[in-house]
């Protein structure tokens, strides 16, 4: 929705305004042509303009059409926010140069009384059940391979087994491992492994078929049949340590575990009051986007898809797809886009006129905090991640987020907190008829 937006201009520039600005070009490329038959920097203007006509048109143009646009635009006080496009130009010697120029404006609207507004939040609670398992994953985390005496495999033991394939496994090597820990009825162990090594004794071998699923993700072994042969050559079990003070200290500055205890119970708050204060911004967010309907510059809806898609090809990327032969439909990628940028962009504004309305600014400290934060984080020179920023318009990107997150925060701050309802609950399936003992 941009109609409200488009603006445009009829604009003519004086004759005189052209030749004076058609002089300079002329006197400068004068400067610095070099031309057979003349010493550099001494070609007459005559010949300039017979040599170089097209370019002297155009840098002539470049300069009186911007400096004529941005006059008007000052003098009638539009918020232009679009590059102009140039139409019906009319540009003759001797004569005024005539264009048309549209473009878009950034929208007016009335601001809505923000203050007090619902936001959905609910103040965490950490249990001591959810204390007990984190805990219990860090315990996890620490704890340790040990061997064991001979005995029959039993689950959740690591085999230690050696191993080969005996049958082909398309053109690579036949697979074969000396050495390795494979953790029975593990959750990455595949079912075959599992069954056939239950109950192994010592120094036992055994052959069997493993069947690897369409979608494992050795390309070499998806839904092929393995026939292997492996040998036991001992049993490890994992060995926790106690919980008690000596495990807290070994966690970190804590003296008793009791003490370690309230910290994990602390972060895990920290946690999540942050996801809960992040999920309330987004809504706040959400109900700026929907609470408004004036038109928005379809400048800024590119801009943001464009930022959207690229988001959703780096999370590809990240998850190993081959980005660069992606078959994606681009066209529909984008127009299924453009709703939801749409209300981003609008929200967006809101959160602008809010900022300006309450006075939120982002210093130059902030600002240069935050693109440390991002050298640090990508661990490349600070000098070097500035100068990236200070191309691209990065640091005006980083301002104007940082701005937005200040007055989301402040719209959170000052709202009212409604405990969001509890999703319905699913309703469980009707059992189904008994089975016939006679399979």
């Amino acid at each position: 929705m941009s109609g409200d937006c488009k603006r445009t201009l009829e604009i003519t520039i004086p004759f005189e305004e052209v030749e004076e600005v058609r002089q300079r070009v002329l006197t400068n490329l004068a400067s610095k042509a070099s031309l057979p038959g003349f010493r550099p920097g001494k070609v007459p203007k005559g010949v300039i303009r017979s040599q170089f006509a097209e370019q002297v048109k155009q840098e002539t143009l470049d300069q009186v059409l911007s400096r004529a646009f941005n006059k008007k635009a000052t003098e009638l006080e539009l918020d232009v926010v679009s590059t102009p496009n140039v139409k019906d130009l009319t540009f003759e010697e001797g004569q005024p140069v005539v264009f048309t120029a549209e473009f878009e404006v950034r929208p007016v609207f009335e601001l809505q009384d923000y203050v007090g507004m619902e936001v959905p939040y609910a103040e965490p609670v950490v249990t001591d059940e959810d204390v007990d398992s984190r805990i219990e994953s860090m315990r996890e985390r620490r704890a340790e391979l040990v061997n064991v005496d001979p005995r029959p495999v039993e689950k959740g033991d690591f085999a230690v087994i050696s191993l080969k394939s005996l049958s082909p496994v398309g053109t690579e090597e036949p697979i074969s491992q000396d050495e390795m820990n494979l953790e029975v009825g593990g959750e990455y162990t595949l079912p075959e492994f599992t069954e056939n090594v239950l109950g192994m004794q010592q120094d036992e071998t055994r052959e069997f078929d493993v069947v690897y699923p369409e979608d494992y993700s050795g390309t070499n072994l998806a839904g092929r049949t393995v026939r292997f042969s492996i040998t036991l050559k001992g049993i490890r079990k994992r060995e926790f340590p106690e919980l008690n003070d000596e495990f807290a200290q070994d966690m970190g500055d804590y003296k008793t575990f009791d003490e370690f205890r309230e910290a994990v119970r602390g972060s895990l708050l920290a946690e999540r009051e942050f996801v809960a204060r992040d999920n309330a911004k987004a809504a706040i967010g959400e109900k700026l986007g929907e609470s408004y309907d004036f038109p928005v510059p379809d400048a800024f809806v590119d801009q943001q898809v464009e930022t959207m898609l690229r988001r959703q090809i780096r999370q590809l990327a990240d998850q190993g797809a081959d980005v660069a032969n992606l078959q994606i439909d681009w066209k529909k990628a984008m127009e299924e886009q453009r709703e939801p940028a749409t209300n981003i962009v609008r929200a967006s504004l809101v959160l602008d006129r809010i900022a300006t309305a309450e006075s939120v600014e982002v210093s130059q400290a902030e600002v240069e905090a935050e693109v440390e934060r991002a050298a640090k984080r990508e661990r490349i020179s600070l000098a070097s991640v500035r100068e990236r920023l200070e191309k691209d318009g990065g640091l005006v990107r980083i301002a104007q987020q940082m701005r937005s997150e200040k007055t989301l925060n402040l719209l959170f701050e000052k709202g009212t907190k409604v405990v969001p309802p509890e999703p319905p609950a699913v309703s469980e399936p009707e059992p189904a008829a008994e089975a016939s003992s006679e399979a």
